[in-house]
């Protein structure tokens, strides 16, 4: 009778341990563990807790947009956006022209991110219809979409007829490939909105509140006829064209968000370092903001706000806080990029094994 009861209690505790993971998910549970024992080691070996939570701060309000740009794409069905850098390129196109233009501080920023989102959902329009004809291999046709405009614009770059000294090379044609926007007074503009400091740390308040906005819009969106549709569509395909709901043109709106949100988020990436990159800069920018999402619990198919947050969060603030701690232990070594590159493909990867198709 006690063996009975042992072995149901085991499985009692297995089942709840079970449906803890799937509730969770297996990556979240672990960048977790390991973001806690991180914190942990810093405390021990005296690290500045302080700076070091101001830094996941800010790196989180910086990339959460980018983030963000991932949950359209997938609730449409079209998988993770590896072709994050259309949206991407726009961003920067429309600060390129911002700063030709000869604007400067908030006028400038509010002057790109408008004309960023008309370039945004052009390009975001084309997209859409290429991945409608290209059904069951989105991701692929994805990635090789971003690595196509990226090489086309690295053209762009060097011949664009652009005169400002802002940008341009000492000498010769083309633009430079790190333009500082600090000569235009644009850097950190949404960071130090209503920024305060509380037991040393600081809070980048414009930052978080433009990135938990966007949150909120894009909650409230899918809640809309228009959003259910969309997720509708991406859950059960036959069973939504059944219900005549027409699936193409839903695909296509999503990643038009998706492609504004990419432009949208680069321009405040961009405004907190306090300067952008061309060329190749733009190129394996989707593969953190793809971990990103991942790891706070989507999948290839399901993806909602809270992941975005979670995931952001995590993968920010691990990054963060182990590239000091790798740095102290092992002296002489940089390895926070190594340990970017492992943890954000191990988790691409991971997810990835978790679906069945090309992009389903």
């Amino acid at each position: 009778m006690s063996v009975k009861i042992a072995k149901k209690n085991n499985g009692v505790k297995r089942g709840l341990a079970a449906s803890i993971i799937d509730k969770i998910g297996l990556p979240t549970l672990i960048i977790a563990a390991f973001f806690a024992a991180v914190m942990i080691t810093a405390v021990v070996l005296k690290q500045s807790i302080p700076v070091l939570i101001s830094d996941i701060l800010r790196r989180f309000g910086m990339n959460g947009v980018l983030v963000l740009a991932m949950v359209p794409a997938i609730r449409s069905g079209t998988g993770p956006n590896f072709a994050l850098p259309v949206g991407i390129i726009c961003g920067l196109l429309a600060w390129t022209i911002g700063i030709e233009m000869g604007l400067t501080g908030i006028k400038l920023v509010l002057v790109v991110a408008l004309m960023a989102t008309v370039f945004a959902v052009i390009a975001g329009y084309l997209y859409g219809r290429l991945l409608n004809a290209v059904k069951g291999a989105e991701m692929a046709i994805a990635t090789y979409t971003g690595f196509s405009i990226v090489g086309f614009m690295a053209l762009v770059w060097l011949i664009a007829p652009f005169k400002s000294k802002q940008m341009g090379w000492m000498m010769g044609s083309g633009l430079r490939e790190t333009i500082k926007l600090e000569g235009v007074g644009a850097a950190q503009i949404f960071n130090k909105f209503l920024s305060f400091e509380v037991l040393g740390i600081t809070v980048p308040t414009g930052m978080l509140l433009i990135f938990f906005a966007f949150c909120l819009l894009i909650w409230l969106f899918f809640r809309t006829k228009t959003g259910i549709a969309i997720t509708a569509g991406g859950n059960n395909p036959e069973f939504a064209a059944a219900s005549g709901i027409n699936i193409d043109r839903n695909r296509i709106i999503a990643n038009i968000i998706s492609t504004v949100l990419g432009a949208l988020g680069i321009i405040i990436y961009s405004q907190s370092y306090g300067y952008f990159q061309l060329y190749s800069g733009p190129l394996m920018m989707a593969f953190p903001a793809v971990a990103g999402v991942l790891i706070g619990g989507a999948t290839a198919s399901k993806a909602n706000v809270s992941h975005v947050i979670i995931g952001t969060f995590l993968f920010q603030g691990l990054l963060t806080a182990s590239a000091p701690l790798a740095n102290q232990l092992f002296e002489g070594s940089d390895l926070s990029e190594i340990l970017r590159m492992v943890l954000q493909n191990g988790i691409i990867l991971y997810a990835l094994t978790q679906v069945k198709g090309g992009g389903k």
